[in-house]
């Protein structure tokens, strides 16, 4: 996964040609570290049809407050710069996987 900051953000999701899926994290989140490898997993298996990026609330807190609702791990799935959908918690791959077919099979 790609880390991102309040600086390039906004490039990143506007700019990719694929849906982005952003992990938003903290590095002292247990749940987090549980859910990076199972993130790391799914943004292997999909690099082709997602792009995968990850930010640090701490790091970026304006963003963490406008997409987290204060929970980590959260993830905002985004096409064309817009959020079609956002999930939060630690999930299995399998959820992780099947919710974003769901979210992005829609758009």
């Amino acid at each position: 996964m790609k880390h991102v900051t309040a600086a390039n953000f906004p490039a990143v999701i506007h700019n990719s040609g694929v849906p982005v899926v952003v992990m938003f994290y903290a590095s002292w989140c247990t749940k987090c570290a549980m859910m990076k490898p199972i993130a790391e997993e799914i943004s292997g298996k999909y690099h082709a049809q997602y792009l995968f990026i990850e930010v640090d609330i701490d790091e970026s807190p304006l963003l963490a407050k406008t997409y987290t609702d204060d929970l980590v791990p959260t993830f905002v799935c985004f096409k064309n710069g817009t959020v079609l959908a956002s999930f939060g918690g630690l999930i299995s791959s399998s959820i992780l996987e099947e919710r974003l077919k769901k979210i992005f099979r829609k758009s």
